[in-house]
């Protein structure tokens, strides 16, 4: 006969501090005070338990800095000069393409403003920078919720 294994029983406490008690398991020894940067303003200061921050207004920044929304891109700059001379204009009824034209000398009809560009470097065609950059055009900046 085995006899009882009485270290596992159930009569005597742990002798490890419990993982979910904060004030037992973050606050530092009473000779020590652990002094720390704070990541916003630099400035140093004595930790107490979970502390990251030297105030609540460096944590307030914090995380308005990582929850902002993210910028928008940019438009595109035309150079100095007339917005005309470095548009691209298509034609609405053959599609050709004309750089710094509003008409079209086949149709003899007013073209459409396709946007901002230039002349492709390689084949000297029209080439708007909508149609390089993959971004959305005409979005509202608001949804329609339904």
């Amino acid at each position: 006969m085995i006899p009882p294994d009485t270290s596992t029983s159930g009569d005597s406490p742990p002798d490890h501090s419990p993982s979910g008690d904060d004030i037992t398991t973050t606050t530092s020894s009473p000779g020590s005070s652990e002094q720390l940067l704070c990541p916003v303003c630099w400035t140093s200061f004595a930790r107490v338990r979970r502390q990251r921050f030297c105030s609540d207004n460096c944590r307030k920044t914090a995380w308005a800095r990582t929850h902002r929304a993210p910028a928008a891109p940019a438009a595109p700059v035309p150079p100095r000069g007339r917005r005309r001379e470095a548009t691209v204009y298509a034609c609405p009824s053959c599609d050709m393409r004309f750089y710094g034209q509003q008409w079209c000398p086949d149709c003899n009809q007013p073209c459409t403003r396709v946007g901002l560009g230039g002349l492709c470097p390689h084949c000297q065609e029209p080439v708007a920078l909508t149609d390089l950059l993959d971004t959305p055009q005409n979005t509202p900046e608001h949804p329609a919720r339904g």
